[in-house]
């Protein structure tokens, strides 16, 4: 008996330290992608142009650092993180795998309503995010309202939602077409491709403060999350309101991927590959994967970002093409490899 305790307190040690080091990690890689992003573009910045834009100190660079990029790599590590706990906890609402915002047309919802508010309705700007929320939770009621007979299947979930997200997408790019040449043009056009160029401290402010808030919550329900993913009779023979905590749980899901969508437009794949890469580094246990995937997924998309601002300028490659040219692999390797499990 005492060799099994000790062998328990061995490997939970050893799980505690790969965990740990797996935060140090990708908390290492998010410094020195930032500061790598901060320095490399159309004009090369010097530690000294970052240090005198954070005190404020006038030179041409500083404001370059100050107005253009700092905001924009902020946004990608918000809309990233968002993005991929929005994943995390909406698979964990479904019971499945291969449940993505993105995939399932709750991203395009979202971007769908936000650029309808931003192409004809600019003096709403501060409100966009709550039309998309709103936009996210229609497409959610509608797929399970599509998808339900009699029980929901996985694949026909999945199914449902594509072809949905599909119709969002070229209704959208039916919104570009129409909003015309006015000054809300680059917001709709942002909002369409998946960019985050051209962002200010403005959509800084309204993405941080929704995502900050969403992001809270998701921590704090990491044991519902847990929880969810019994089966549903045994759930509730542990007092578990299951209908109740679903929909909570994916009311925050749905509120961190429609307010990332509603400043960076659609952008695939993040909450796909993230929580399946943090299940296999941290373990299936919502209390560290929240957090991981929040970081892994900030980082993600900032190098996704970073990437396509530099590989090829003077031409800029938008973070929702590069993560879909890697999701897409990634998730037809999913339905490959996990058939039996992912594709019933």
């Amino acid at each position: 008996m005492q060799k099994i305790l000790k062998r328990n307190r061995t490997s939970k040690k050893i799980s505690s330290l790969r965990i740990g080091a797996a935060f140090l990690a990708v908390t290492v890689l998010i410094l020195g992608t930032f500061i790598f992003s901060l320095m490399s573009g159309s004009v090369d910045i010097s530690m000294g142009d970052i240090w005198d834009s954070l005190f404020g100190r006038a030179s041409e660079n500083a404001r370059i650092v100050y107005d253009v990029r700092l905001p924009r790599l902020i946004i990608a590590l918000m809309a990233g993180a968002g993005l991929a706990v929005s994943g995390t906890l909406l698979q964990a609402v479904m019971k499945n795998p291969l449940t993505d915002p993105g995939i399932i047309g709750i991203s395009s919802a979202a971007a769908l309503v936000a650029a309808v508010v931003s192409g004809f309705f600019p003096m709403l700007f501060y409100s966009i995010p709550v039309f998309a929320v709103l936009g996210g939770m229609l497409a959610y009621i509608l797929i399970y309202t599509i998808a339900w007979d009699g029980g929901v299947q996985p694949v026909r979930l999945i199914l449902v939602g594509v072809a949905l997200n599909l119709i969002f997408i070229g209704l959208i790019q039916g919104i570009a077409a129409f909003s015309g040449g006015g000054s809300n043009l680059t917001q709709t056009q942002s909002i369409v491709n998946g960019s985050i160029t051209q962002k200010t401290w403005a959509d800084v402010r309204l993405l941080t403060s929704y995502t900050v808030a969403a992001l809270i919550l998701a921590v704090v329900f990491f044991r519902k999350c847990n929880l969810l993913l019994l089966d549903d009779r045994t759930a509730r023979g542990l007092g578990v309101n299951v209908d109740r905590d679903r929909f909570i749980v994916a009311m925050v899901g749905i509120i961190l991927a429609a307010a990332a969508t509603s400043i960076v437009g659609p952008i695939g794949f993040v909450g796909l590959l993230v929580p399946h890469i943090g299940r296999m580094i941290v373990g299936a246990g919502h209390g560290a994967l929240i957090p991981f995937s929040a970081m892994a997924g900030a980082w993600l998309l900032l190098v996704s970002d970073t990437i396509g601002r530099v590989a090829a300028y003077p031409f800029e490659i938008p973070a929702a093409i590069l993560m879909s040219v890697i999701g897409g692999p990634f998730f037809i390797v999913l339905l490959k490899i996990g058939g039996k499990d992912y594709g019933n």
